[in-house]
């Protein structure tokens, strides 16, 4: 089959009956068309529609090497320098369309796939089932252009405790029976951002397991369809407000929905588990398959994009209200600047430190990335603020669009005016501003991006304890025992 459509992926979604509970109600058909889910689903079939344009079709696809289709270019296996730029031109491509607003493309969970499939060896430790099952799952999802998402995480109910001890071990999603043909899983995991909108949910490893018999159960890495029987998504409410694309530019198009998802004895057929038990390798699941290399990767050019739409909007910000020449607002547009390069050259940097996995597959430098996505999170939460400071009581002062076509346009065109706007104009762009640095979907995108990798905390005693350090402090010991 190949690439789909944006249509085909809508008809897709609106075919299957995944159990959906939103604001009270379940949802279980035609998601793609419900008000919560509508916009975002367009958003993305969008994406899938890029992949035919001929503006980006050679960025966006390569060829199937099993059909000869033109598949996406996320599924492609680096094996040279040119493989790596294929890649990192198809991500960049998606990015720069949505300006880094949309965190769960499918090229981010494709790149883990991809990753996972050519460590088919690795998963053959444990049993080589696993090997032939993961790259076939990789396979199944290229040549059908699925869109995949993930769930990670126990729920947030006594942080004090491992996950296998919540509430007994009776919380967090675990293997209560194995089969000869599958096996069973109980309790929920989160959080499982666009679930509702996606063709697959993976359910992969993530807070480090202890290697005990205790945690055997909590230990597995398995697919399955986004309307499994047994499997219900709790969403949060939505943070899209019905509004138009002029009221609610982001949030009307990028709100991509959050759930925890509940396993109610789900069963998982053998042919879609790709790790059971082994808590040990469970924990080198994204470190020793390249996977987490290729999803940060992914996630570096992602919100370079992003970073590079809060330059602009805060340049236009400055300009249009005369505020441009002032050295306290040029000292933020700086740090917006440096943000933008500082994330160009960790990037560049990271795909010309690139090595050969004992794969094969030319992974960009650890490193360089694990140093990036440490570093963001942080910087990223300036952005809202910096739009907030440029823009002040003008966020406050923010007639609709109904009021733009209303009698109230004289108005409007008077006392909204800016330097280089007319006042409708000035409306439009700080209704933009508004959605990206006040609304609630801006609040929820801060958040998504602190916490993407898990806690910051946890992240750089991770990053000090896997970083070798001992060179330079080699070098110190050295200036110390000079004589001259």
């Amino acid at each position: 089959m190949g690439i789909r459509t944006g249509q085909q992926y809508l008809d897709k979604l609106n075919s299957m009956n995944p159990h959906v509970l939103i604001d009270g109600e379940m949802v279980t058909e035609k998601i793609a068309d419900h008000p919560s889910f509508k916009n975002v689903a367009r958003s993305y079939a969008q994406l899938f529609d890029m992949q035919h344009d001929p503006k980006y079709a050679d960025a966006l696809t390569y060829e199937s090497p099993t059909t000869g289709d033109r598949v996406s270019a996320s599924f492609l296996v680096p094996r040279t320098k040119e493989d790596l730029e294929h890649r990192h031109a198809a991500i960049r491509t998606w990015a720069e369309y949505s300006n880094g607003f949309l965190g769960r493309t499918g090229d981010y969970m494709n790149g883990a796939l991809t990753a996972l499939a050519a460590a088919e060896k690795w998963f053959a430790q444990a049993d080589p089932m696993f090997g032939e099952n993961i790259r076939r799952y990789y396979e199944h999802c290229r040549e059908n252009d699925l869109l995949a998402t993930h769930t990670l995480i126990p729920p947030q109910a006594n942080r004090s405790v491992s996950g296998s001890e919540q509430l007994g071990g009776q919380l967090s999603a675990r293997v209560v029976e194995e089969r000869e043909d599958g096996i069973v899983i109980q309790g929920a995991r989160m959080l499982a951002t666009i679930a509702p909108i996606a063709d697959e949910l993976l359910v992969f490893p993530s807070t480090l397991l202890r290697a005990t018999p205790e945690d055997a159960p909590y230990s597995y890495a398995f697919a399955l369809p986004n309307d499994a029987p047994g499997m219900r998504y709790l969403c949060r409410t939505s943070l899209y407000n019905g509004g138009s694309t002029h009221d609610e530019p982001l949030a009307g198009r990028y709100e991509e929905m959050d759930a925890v998802v509940v396993f109610d004895h789900v069963f998982v057929p053998n042919e879609r588990i790709f790790m059971l038990g082994h808590p040990e390798l469970c924990n080198a699941f994204y470190s020793e398959t390249g996977a987490g290399a290729l999803m940060t990767h992914q996630v570096v050019t992602r919100t370079i994009a992003k970073s590079e739409f809060f330059l602009g909007l805060a340049s236009e910000i400055a300009a249009s209200i005369g505020i441009d020449g002032f050295q306290h607002i040029q000292e933020d547009l700086a740090e917006l600047i440096e943000t933008v390069e500082i994330g160009k050259a960790l990037i560049v940097a990271a795909e010309a430190q690139a090595a050969p996995s004992p794969d094969g597959v030319l992974l960009p430098h650890w490193p360089t990335l694990n140093a990036a996505r440490n570093w963001y999170p942080k910087v990223a939460q300036r952005f809202p603020a910096i739009i907030r400071k440029f823009s002040a009581s003008g966020l406050m002062a923010l007639p609709g669009e109904a009021d733009v076509a209303s009698e109230a346009l004289p108005d409007i065109e008077m006392y909204l005016q800016a330097k280089t706007l007319t006042g409708p104009e000035r409306v439009r762009l700080f209704k933009l501003a508004f959605d990206a640095s006040i609304s609630s979907f801006a609040g929820r995108q801060s958040l998504y991006e602190y916490f993407f990798f898990g806690d910051p905390v946890r992240m750089a005693g991770a990053l000090v304890n896997s970083y070798d350090r001992e060179p330079a402090r080699a070098r110190v010991r050295e200036f110390l025992e000079r004589k001259d």
